[in-house]
């Protein structure tokens, strides 16, 4: 059979010849053919068409669209709510799919959704636990307990007042007993035995423990009858210095050297110091010996009495307003306030904790504040020895406490890194002083002026706030040059606030510029940790410095 093209006609006057071999045969791959609708007669409307020069039919018009819909057309891509296309919601609630899901696992079936309810079986899974369950969910499917099924008694009628019950009617199986069994009575006495016991003994500990604790003493270094002078005053009076009028000085001088050496003093480092207020003719030092001592400024500079009584290592000291008491605070978890003339223990304050400082209120001397280890800042009453107020808002160990505008309000620091003020005897905070970059700062000293306020940062620096008002921070007054990083160095200001003085981790003694921050003045003053400084509030430019050597020097 003999293949002709497709462009052949029957009309055409060609003579037919002999029929080809296959060396000259042509296949044709796409050979052009006509659609299907044009084959029919119909004629294809393309849907833009806004205009045609033709009646078309009705099938023409209502034609399907013919032909691959375009992928990247905005239509197209405006219906899709997944990468692959459009996701049409089904009939199932996402808490039934979830629910069946989780009947499944639990349980080993679930419901059938393509089946309907009415349709014979609709369950899969394990359907002799289905048939078990009722074909419960996890939903609906909840245990039965001994009590659901209790029967309630009648109400009642509500006209009858005496009998009505109404919502508070009973069970009727409830036991009414107003008096425990004889089993129950027997237990109940054993267990109020046993607490009986244990309060006697622990009574009798705390009691034991007290007794202890009060067995403090005093030792005086100085013969008794050097203990008055011939007008019957003794070393609470400040002594006639040549040079000292026991007043704050109107312009203060830098230090140059050391003048003395207080020894034989404590075995011990010292961890703090402490002038006399107003007269500064006394020191008080505190150490890690369990010690405490009282020397002389002036004169002969001699040790004058030592205070014994705490257990472990003094952690701050702290004179009242006119110096005859002052207020101590040990690691062994104990306040005392001593007498400073006769050195005897006066009160003994029990805390949970460790207290890290420990301040008499300005204004009622009655009053002593600590801030402890546990978070908190407690306030005792010296009549009565009981805790009159307690302030817990801080997130670390309470560092210090400083006291502003006479005493109405209270500034507080802590390992928290932050400042929180009060208002006396209210446990709300009023302010805090909270920012990413500060440090812990565990000494503050206030400056003469009562309007600033200095606080040794961990970060090697000293930090300016204002002691009033909105307690802002002095960028302005910012001292650095010193290393304190990981020591609690004292800060201190001069008489008449024209220097800052610090202490060092290197043993060194800073004393800096108030109004240009720079630094005057670098001593080494020991050959450890200078852990406080104090300036002589009535002198020009003495300071006293301790160490963790053990040793008390002087500076002029």
């Amino acid at each position: 059979m003999a293949l002709v093209d497709y462009d052949a006609s029957s009309d055409e006057e060609t003579a037919v010849g002999p029929a080809p071999t296959m060396s000259s045969m042509q296949i044709v791959l796409a050979p052009t053919v006509g659609p299907q609708g044009h084959l029919n007669g119909e004629r294809q409307i393309h849907p833009s068409t806004k205009e045609l020069f033709y009646n078309p039919t009705v099938q023409e018009l209502y034609a399907p669209q013919l032909g691959p819909a375009n992928p990247t057309s905005k239509k197209r891509m405006e219906h899709k709510n997944v990468l692959t296309g459009y996701v049409e919601e089904g009939e199932v609630s996402a808490f039934q799919f979830e629910n069946q899901r989780r009947t499944f696992d639990t349980f080993g079936y679930a419901m059938d959704p393509s089946v309907d309810y009415g349709a014979g079986n609709h369950v899969i899974g394990d359907l002799s636990k289905a048939k078990s369950m009722k074909g419960e969910s996890v939903a609906t499917a909840r245990n039965v307990r001994p009590g659901d099924k209790r029967k309630r008694l009648p109400r009642g009628d509500a006209a009858d007042i005496e009998s009505f019950a109404g919502p508070w009617a009973g069970y009727e199986d409830d036991v009414l007993s107003a008096k425990p069994s004889e089993e129950q009575m027997a237990e109940l006495e054993k267990r109020a035995e046993e607490k009986q016991a244990k309060t006697s003994q622990d009574v009798d500990v705390s009691e034991a423990r007290k007794e202890e604790s009060l067995k403090s003493k005093t030792i005086l270094h100085i013969p008794e009858n050097q203990l008055y002078d011939y007008q019957g005053r003794s070393y609470m009076h400040p002594p006639t210095v040549e040079g000292v009028t026991y007043e704050a000085p109107e312009r203060c001088f830098l230090p140059k050297k050391c003048i003395h050496t207080w020894s034989p003093g404590h075995t011990k480092g010292v961890s703090a110091i402490r002038f006399f207020p107003n007269s500064g003719h006394l020191l008080l030092s505190a150490g890690l010996d369990a010690k405490i001592k009282l020397w002389e400024v002036y004169g002969k500079r001699r040790l004058i009495r030592t205070f014994i009584g705490h257990k472990k290592a003094v952690r701050d000291i702290n004179f009242n307003a006119d110096g005859t008491k002052f207020a101590s605070a040990s690691y062994d978890n104990y306040v005392r306030v001593w007498d400073t003339e006769t050195g005897e223990c006066l009160n003994l304050l029990t805390i949970d904790r460790v207290p890290y400082c420990v301040k008499f209120h300005p204004t009622e001397q009655h009053l002593v504040v600590a801030g402890t280890k546990n978070k908190k800042i407690i306030c005792w009453d010296l009549n009565t020895e009981q805790v009159v107020q307690e302030y817990d808002r801080h997130l670390g160990p309470v560092n210090t406490i400083t006291f502003v505008d006479g005493g109405k309000r209270m500034v507080t620091t802590s390992d928290d890194k932050s400042i929180r003020v009060w208002e006396w005897n209210i446990p709300v905070d009023t302010k805090v002083i909270a920012e990413p970059s500060m440090h812990s700062m565990p000494c503050v000293a206030v400056n003469p002026t009562g309007k600033f306020m200095c606080c040794q940062s961990l970060d090697n620096k000293i930090v300016t706030y204002g002691a009033g008002g909105r307690f802002r921070p002095n960028q302005k007054k910012t001292f650095k040059g010193h290393m304190t990083a990981g020591y609690a160095c004292n800060v201190g200001f001069s008489a008449d606030g024209k220097y800052v003085i610090s202490g060092d981790g290197e043993g060194f003694l800073y004393v800096f510029d108030w109004r240009t921050t720079k630094i005057f003045k670098k001593i080494k003053a020991h050959d450890n940790v200078c852990i406080d400084v104090q300036w002589n509030p009535c002198t020009t430019s003495q300071v006293a410095t301790c160490s963790w050597d053990g040793t008390i020097k002087y500076w002029d």
